[in-house]
């Protein structure tokens, strides 16, 4: 199996909008090792959000190849591009994206139900929970949480189903400078621990600092690494 877990050859994007075609990716090409932990930064209309969408499958690119795990994701139709999205990509928001009246439980377990995940979901989104500290908490919905609780449950659910990539947009935005730091700390162990590769959408230089290497956007490019 390749070490390149992400593979990105001149993506492009155009949106059209009215009678003007935007380009917001310019031929942009990177990769990502597996097992390394990322920060990609960029100003306000840079076509950061257009290619985490992109690496995340939650979009296509206009033209140019993307290579997730081995396999060629670019020119997926749209339930071909959900199915390798919940086996294979986490995602961690700023806003917790929590379903405010289910338990903590039953949040981690979503992404099995839509897997269809063989084996005891339960027993397996009890385990996440338990690895990101909120054993004592299972029981809770997102109202009886805190901020960083709930950060640490999207974290569970994220590496429920053991994807190849985690996607963090801006995953410390909403919480204190401590909780932030304790999520981080958490991140960073899980990519210790179980070999998961890290990609954070972040404006934050510390952050930034903390991860092996920031990947900078600009004018729908790479314009820096670092």
């Amino acid at each position: 199996m390749s070490d390149w877990v992400v593979k990105a050859q001149d993506l492009t994007k155009v949106y059209r909008m009215g009678a003007v075609d935007v380009h917001a990716l310019c031929g942009l090409s990177l990769q990502i090792e597996r097992g390394e932990v990322v920060a990609v930064m960029g100003p306000s209309g840079s076509g950061k959000s257009t290619l985490m969408n992109i690496l995340g499958c939650l979009d296509r690119p206009t033209s140019g190849e993307y290579f997730l795990d081995g396999e060629n994701v670019a020119r997926m139709d749209d339930n071909q591009l959900a199915l390798v999205r919940n086996q294979k990509v986490g995602f961690i928001f700023q806003s917790f994206n929590l379903l405010p009246r289910a338990s903590a439980l039953s949040n981690v377990e979503l992404p099995l139900r839509y897997a269809s995940a063989n084996g005891n979901r339960r027993q397996r989104a009890r385990e996440a929970l338990e690895a990101v500290g909120l054993s004592d908490r299972i029981s809770h919905r997102p109202s009886e949480l805190s901020g960083g609780q709930q950060q640490r449950v999207a974290i569970a659910r994220a590496l429920v189903n053991r994807p190849a990539i985690i996607m963090a947009d801006e995953p410390t935005g909403n919480l204190d400078t401590r909780s932030g730091g304790e999520i981080m700390d958490l991140l960073l162990r899980m990519n210790r621990e179980r070999g998961v590769t890290l990609i954070i959408v972040t404006h934050d230089a510390e952050i930034a600092r903390r991860t092996g290497r920031a990947i900078r956007i600009r004018d729908g490019l790479v314009e820096a690494e670092k």
